[in-house]
């Protein structure tokens, strides 16, 4: 049973609709209907992310995870964190306040700086923990490059996989460009000796990330998951089902 029934999703926010039953139906698939978890959204305000803003991508990406979102949390809001050189702005797109929430929030900000992917995952571990939440929760993490200080980032990924945490990396841009071959590389880090649990996933939207179906998008995003709840059960990072 999802979150937020589907009569609700019609009320509060009726043009995800279709994105809230492409989600359900990859939840389904990947053996996810019924679980409960937090769902944020970490989002690259960098210099290079401009045109992302300009056309709409963000804010479709924004709609897509609301869509997953209602799902697995009952609150109709997803918290948000805009990071580039530092964090830029920890906020929350709700159901039904969506529509051109990216460029409100955008408004707001200043320069778009570069990409400390390790500060933007501290403001989620602090949202996190802050929260008092007792499910665990699922990361989209996007980024069009590799961070300003890799060992940092991977220090922080490694610390994290003993939170409920579990972030979904997806690359925007060249699929080619060699800024993804470090997130391909934390994708991959060892297990035990790095890291408890395998945390992290990583896959690229390519240069058009609104080409990608929902479908596929949502079968990416939760692709990895499950297998993760699994490992994370089994060492006690997260709650054993009821």
């Amino acid at each position: 049973m999802a979150a937020i029934s589907l009569t609700k999703v019609q009320e509060t926010a009726p043009a995800l609709v279709s994105l809230y039953k492409s989600a359900g139906v990859s939840l389904t698939k990947h053996g996810l209907e019924g679980t409960r978890a937090a769902v944020y959204l970490v989002v690259d305000y960098s210099g290079s992310m401009k045109p992302y803003y300009r056309d709409g991508t963000v804010q479709a990406l924004a709609d897509r995870v609301l869509g997953l979102s209602a799902h697995l949390d009952d609150d109709g809001t997803v918290p948000v964190v805009f990071f580039s050189t530092d964090v830029d702005a920890v906020t929350e797109i709700a159901l039904a306040d969506h529509q051109g929430r990216v460029e409100r929030i955008v408004a707001g900000l200043g320069h778009m700086g570069k990409t400390s992917y390790h500060l933007a995952m501290d403001a989620v571990i602090d949202h996190y923990l802050d929260s008092g939440a007792r499910h665990p929760a699922l990361v989209v993490f996007q980024t069009d490059g590799g961070p300003v200080n890799r060992l940092a980032a991977e220090r922080y990924l490694c610390k994290a996989a003993r939170l409920p945490l579990f972030w979904q990396f997806v690359g925007f841009g060249d699929p080619g460009s060699r800024q993804f071959e470090y997130l391909r590389k934390l994708d991959e880090l060892a297990v035990p000796d790095k890291r408890a649990v395998d945390n992290a996933g990583f896959f690229h939207a390519g240069r058009d990330p609104r080409q990608v179906s929902d479908a596929e998008l949502y079968d990416r995003l939760v692709g990895e998951f499950p297998k993760w709840l699994v490992a994370a059960r089994a060492q006690g990072i997260v709650r054993p089902r009821h």
